[in-house]
This record gives C-alpha cells, sequence and structure tokens, in this order.
C-alpha cells in the first residue's frame, strides 16, 4: 500500500524552524494500531492523517497522532494538513477539518502563511504543587483545563527559557500537556511545553497550547491579539487573535520532505 507523505514545518519561517509533522492522506480509515505504528515509524511529534468526509459536513475527516498516542488535539499538525491541501489547490482558500474530540477546525490562507481556528480553551486557577516541583521552577501562578492542559505563569522569559524539568517526574503527573509561559521579551508572550506522558519531553511549537493560554493573555493583557513565540531549541513564531470561543493562530508553514510511504 502506498500512502502520500508530506512532512511540513509549521509555525516556521524557513525550513529546520517550527515544528515539523507528517500529513498522510488515506483513501479511508486504518486501524488504529496500524495508525500508530506509521506515526512511530515517522517518529515525529505528529502525524496527522486525513481521509475525505463523505458526510459533507467538512472537507476531510482528520485525526492526529504521536508515536505514543493519538490526541484530541493538535494545532501545529493541523495548521500543516492546512497547507499541504491549499498548496495543492491555488483556486481554494480555505479547508474545513471535521474531528472526533475537538470539533470543526479551520485553515484559511493569510497573507504569505495560514490562519487556524482551535476552539478557546481558557484555564482556570489550581494548586499544581507536583507540575511545579517537576519543572523546577518558582510559578507564579498555576491554571488548568480539563482537557488535560497544565499551565504555570513564570515571572520573565529569562524563566521560560531556563525551565529545565525533570521528564519523569513531570510525566508521573498524568498524560497532560504542560506549559510555561511567562511575558516575553521579543515577543508579547513566551511559552514552552512538555508532553513526556506521550512521549515527547518537549513540544517544539504547539498550537494547542496557543489555545490555552491565550486566552488567559488576552484578559491579562487587555487586548484579544498580541505576538507569540515558543522558546524549544527550534523556535517558532506565532500571531495569537481570541474571538469569542475561538483563537485564531497565525504563521507560515515549509514543505520539507515529499514522498511515498510503503505500508507492508
Amino acid at each position: 500500500m502506498r500512502i502520500p507523505f508530506t512532512q511540513v514545518d509549521a509555525f516556521a519561517a524557513q525550513a529546520f524552524e517550527g515544528n515539523p509533522a507528517a500529513v498522510m492522506p488515506l483513501s479511508a480509515w486504518l486501524d488504529d494500531a496500524t495508525l500508530l505504528q506509521i506515526a512511530q515509524e515517522n517518529n515525529l511529534s505528529e502525524t496527522a492523517f486525513l481521509v475525505a468526509d463523505v458526510s459533507g459536513v467538512a472537507d476531510y475527516e482528520l485525526r492526529w497522532f504521536t508515536p505514543a498516542a493519538e490526541i484530541a488535539l493538535c494545532g501545529h499538525a493541523t495548521l500543516a494538513s492546512g497547507h499541504v491541501v491549499l498548496a495543492s489547490d491555488p483556486d481554494r482558500d480555505v479547508v474545513r477539518f471535521r474531528t472526533r474530540q475537538s470539533g470543526m477546525l479551520e485553515v484559511a490562507r493569510d497573507g504569505a502563511g495560514y490562519a487556524l481556528a482551535l476552539p478557546a480553551l481558557p484555564p482556570v486557577p489550581r494548586d499544581l504543587l507536583g507540575v511545579v516541583a517537576a519543572l523546577g521552577v518558582g510559578a507564579v501562578e498555576t491554571l488548568w483545563h480539563d482537557g488535560g492542559y497544565a499551565v504555570a505563569v513564570l515571572a520573565d522569559e529569562a524563566a521560560v527559557r531556563d525551565c529545565a524539568p525533570d521528564q519523569i517526574a513531570l510525566a508521573a503527573q498524568g498524560r497532560w500537556l504542560v506549559i510555561v509561559t511567562a511575558p516575553g521579551e521579543t515577543s508579547d508572550i513566551v511559552s514552552r511545553a512538555f508532553t513526556p506522558a506521550f512521549g515527547i519531553p518537549e513540544d517544539p511549537v504547539t498550537g494547542s497550547a496557543h489555545a490555552v493560554v491565550a486566552p488567559y493573555w488576552a484578559e491579562r493583557l487587555g487586548r484579544d491579539s498580541f505576538s507569540a513565540s515558543q522558546a524549544s531549541a527550534r523556535g517558532g513564531r506565532l500571531s495569537c487573535r481570541v474571538v469569542e470561543d475561538r483563537v485564531m493562530l497565525s504563521g507560515t508553514c515549509v514543505t520539507t520532505i515529499e514522498g511515498t510511504f510503503l505500508l507492508p
């Protein structure tokens, strides 16, 4: 079985930045064990699988797999999927994806890049002593969203960059995405994201993390639009805008690999 394969650096201005994702269109869904094996073979933080949506509600069904598990929401692999679809059809301006756990998602052309609409996931205050201890930080504030997102708000960008979590202890807290964030120096906000329980010690640029922190920062900054950077080794920059119950993330993508996955 031959499956088209495209690797895309999402939220990247050039190759080797941002977050790489594999995008693989299928004619029909394979069983979950095979999808996970493909993601393990790709060995990227996310592999996105697309199947044409015969219901007519959306253009495609979309699912995301890390090398360890299927996840409920992935922003960068959705942006990458939109890039692959829109780059193949210059006359199309928007693509809609139906997902199993996060509803309808949309990617539209936005200047030289794309705008991604994600559900807003506003966090609420919660004591997260185990997370803070595993992160080894002095958190100013800790927040939580029931989708499995833990947030530690730090004093400044230096504290975010210096964060060196105990990955084993962090994974033991639960199957969570753990985010550290603070006011930025060259952008309005800066963040990092850790998901060791899903086999990813640190995610390079994380759309879903910004679906969580953007509502918090919009309230704290007193405005609904601001710039963001993710201070991973690869790094990435994006624009955030909160519109009612959606978070709009804008960024650019770069295709780095095109080929065929040969499934035995």
